[in-house]
């Protein structure tokens, strides 16, 4: 693509900088960028000074449309990019479309120029932990791989990295994946961890939802590679005379089921499933007829992180990777930040940071994956989520519940209540972090584990998951550093 000279617009730098890549990329390109943002210049100023720096190095400057957008700006334009906030319906898109000004994202940009080989991974649970768990696998194959899209690393500034030759692992989000599919574009390698209902206040419906998910292989060719879970190959459809594809798995309902055109790899992470990937009732990793690792590999907790190195391995495998080299990046990787992190230890009590569970299902894989008792720190946002299972199981699993206000918690709290819970919110809902901790710290004996797994946006009381991860870091580390000391025994 040819960009130099172009007018372009990007649409919402964010206020954590989730434009910032992009812009950078377009001012090398010799393009001449705008950025528009509702927000104000004072919340954006960490990226905006990050930004004009990197003008100023290229010997130019960004114009600014902060605080409000302008209608100019967008009709304007030779080309527009937006940031995968920004609805479909927006009218400012539409004056776009009536201008006949192309619409991009940093995603299908880089889709469009990247020249090495695309991984993709998505799914409502486990996709980051499965994305950088693929990456570490990979890496001991091909060293020089790359990892970036939703795991907050700008695909766009890595380009310069790559060549033909170098595999790229993407985490794609449903946003992400919905614009993609907008333009007849998936990686020929694909992963799809699990799927239950997430984004629906966004996407409108579940089966909108598990559309957007599928186009991380709608458009592959029959070069193409699906993994995906048996639970979501359910939807079936019939096409008499289709060969192979007769009865192929899909995400969707049969009357609108979307079929893979490649090769698919269901898996099934319970002991002894029949899949072609799948888990031995002694443990083993296995694809087909290859062993691929042991569950003593993996050093993550919990039946999902099996689940998600399985998945990782098929795939991983079907691209080049040796089972040596699996099991030896399985035995590396410790785990994600902000997914199920040990922060610390105090006076016995353990402090673990999974902000990244924003939704029930997530929250509910946390509560399994932990084993002593659980004083849970949870609420937030609404994102128009069932939360019976998340209530049922509160109700039964864990010791302790402080809540957070936020305009899904009194449906969560009502949920529990339901399952035959009591309401166990310590001191009502909290609307300051700091004395949510306090209180669980209180709540909590030693051997048990306070958990942050909100099952909720976190929108309200922190700019995004990873501010409330972040804060949880800073709160928990300060009383760790504030505790009296040990007293010494004779």
């Amino acid at each position: 693509m040819n960009l130099y000279g172009k007018r372009i617009l990007v649409m919402g730098l964010g206020v954590h900088g989730g434009g910032l890549g992009v812009a950078r990329w377009l001012l090398r390109q010799g393009a001449h960028v705008t950025v528009t943002d509702m927000a104000s210049p004072d919340a954006l100023s960490t990226p905006l000074a990050q930004l004009d720096a990197a003008a100023a190095q290229l010997g130019t400057r960004v114009r600014y449309t902060l605080g409000e957008h302008h209608a100019d700006d967008f009709t304007s334009s030779d080309l527009v990019v937006i940031n995968p906030a920004v609805r479909p319906d927006s009218p400012w898109l539409t004056l776009c479309r009536q201008a006949s000004v192309p619409i991009e994202t940093e995603m299908t940009l880089f889709f469009r120029v990247c020249p090495g080989p695309i991984l993709g991974v998505t799914g409502t649970k486990g996709k980051t932990t499965t994305a950088l768990m693929l990456a570490a696998m990979l890496r001991e194959a091909f060293p020089d791989t790359v990892a970036a899209g939703n795991l907050r690393v700008s695909a766009l500034e890595a380009l310069e990295t790559i060549t033909a030759q170098t595999p790229v692992v993407l985490e794609l989000s449903s946003f992400q994946l919905e614009r993609l599919g907008e333009v007849g574009l998936s990686p020929r390698y694909s992963l799809i961890t699990n799927l239950s209902a997430d984004h629906v206040n966004w996407h409108g419906s579940m089966a909108a939802y598990a559309h957007a998910k599928a186009q991380i292989f709608a458009h592959q060719g029959e070069d193409g590679v699906v993994v995906m879970r048996r639970q979501e190959a359910g939807g079936r459809r019939q096409e008499p005379g289709a060969g192979s594809r007769e009865q192929a798995p899909c995400l969707l309902p049969p009357a609108s089921c979307l079929l893979p055109q490649g090769r698919v790899i269901l898996y099934d992470a319970m002991p002894g499933a029949e899949t072609e990937a799948r888990i031995t009732t002694d443990g083993w990793l296995v694809l087909g007829e290859d062993v691929l690792a042991h569950t003593s590999d993996i050093r993550l907790p919990g039946t999902h992180s099996r689940a998600n190195a399985l998945a990782a391995a098929a795939l991983a495998h079907s691209f080049g990777v040796s089972p040596v080299q699996i099991a030896t990046a399985l035995r590396g990787f410790a785990g994600v930040e902000h997914r199920l992190e040990l922060v610390c230890e105090i006076d016995g009590v353990y402090y673990v940071n999974d902000t990244t569970a924003t939704n029930p299902a997530a929250a509910l894989a946390a509560l399994e994956a932990i084993t002593t008792p659980i004083v849970l720190i949870a609420g937030g946002a609404d994102k128009e989520l069932e939360f019976a299972e998340l209530g049922a199981a509160i109700a039964k699993r864990v010791k302790a519940l402080v809540l957070l206000e936020g305009s899904a918690t009194r449906r969560l709290s009502q949920a529990i209540v339901e399952a035959g819970g009591r309401r166990q919110e310590a001191g009502g809902l909290y609307n300051d972090f700091a004395t949510a901790i306090e209180a669980a710290r209180g709540l909590a004996e030693a051997g048990d584990t306070i958990l942050l797994s909100p099952g909720c946006a976190s929108f309200g009381m922190f700019r995004n998951e990873f501010h409330r991860g972040e804060e949880f870091r800073r709160i928990v580390h300060g009383m760790a550093d504030t505790s009296p000391p040990e007293t010494e025994t004779a």
